[in-house]
């Protein structure tokens, strides 16, 4: 059996109302997953579950996690019930075990938003196997690249290799009363360099960004949501912009393709 190359892509997963509201985002994400081939399988990386040890999610069926609090009660309704693989998690255990990763499995992990809200507009059917990556607290970006290079092979098996975090993520300085605010400087400016570098191949500039890039400190007060960008680089190679925007003014909704 012929199977299609997949890209890896990275999604800026924004607010958990990006599973209820729809627009340029979700429609971009829509329109990606129409013109790719339908994956096999799916496996994420998702800016929600950091972990001591480098885990991979073993689980038939896992639950829906609403990891969150606030929101309007029609999100904590939704279910994601997308088959698990545990083959597939194994094979991906040994695969980066092979990379020099030490690799475990996690039977109990149930799925954050940053992977069940994005999927549902990318594959609403819920029908294609999904397999969660956790990223170790104490990885660099550089292990997060090698981390996803382990995993390139799964893209010639009609696999989506995902990294879900957003390419801005101050919570403090967002524009709760105006979603529609224009965007600073300051998170605008970090967006285009991050452009400008990966599309010019400067791998290394962007896996440095804390200090490289303009104002990293202010666009990512913690790390975590940047982090599944260096997966994604690492499990392709070839850059382009599938969606850029911003929500309530500083919060980047990018979304970026590595063939």
């Amino acid at each position: 059996m012929a199977f299609a190359t997949l890209p890896a892509l990275f999604i800026s997963h924004g607010s958990p109302m990006m599973a209820v509201d729809a627009g340029e985002v979700t429609d971009a994400m829509h329109r990606l997953s129409t013109n790719l081939p339908r994956p096999n399988a799916i496996v994420v990386l998702s800016a929600h579950w950091e972990s001591d040890a480098l885990e991979v999610s073993t689980a038939t069926r896992p639950e829906t996690w609403h990891d969150f609090t606030g929101f309007p009660e029609d999100l904590y309704q939704i279910r994601y019930p997308a088959p698990g693989s545990p083959a597939l998690a194994e094979r991906i255990i040994h695969l980066l075990n092979d990379a020099g990763f030490d690799a475990h499995g996690n039977a109990l992990r149930p799925r954050d938003h940053g992977v069940w809200a994005p999927l549902l507009h990318l594959y609403p059917d819920a029908e294609i196997p999904v397999i969660q990556v956790s990223i170790p607290r104490a990885f660099t970006p550089q292990q997060l690249f090698d981390l996803g290079k382990a995993l390139t092979s799964l893209r010639s098996q009609q696999i989506l290799l995902i990294g879900s975090g957003s390419i801005t993520h101050n919570l403090r300085e967002l524009s709760f009363r105006d979603p529609h605010a224009a965007p600073p400087n300051w998170a605008s400016s970090f967006k285009n360099w991050v452009i400008q570098k990966l599309g010019s191949s400067d791998y290394t500039a962007v896996l440095n960004w804390k200090y490289e890039a303009p104002n990293p400190k202010q666009n990512h007060p913690t790390d975590e949501h940047l982090e599944p960008l260096f997966f994604a680089m690492g499990a392709g190679a070839r850059f382009s912009v599938v969606h850029s925007s911003f929500t309530m003014g500083s919060l980047g909704m990018d979304i970026y393709r590595f063939d």
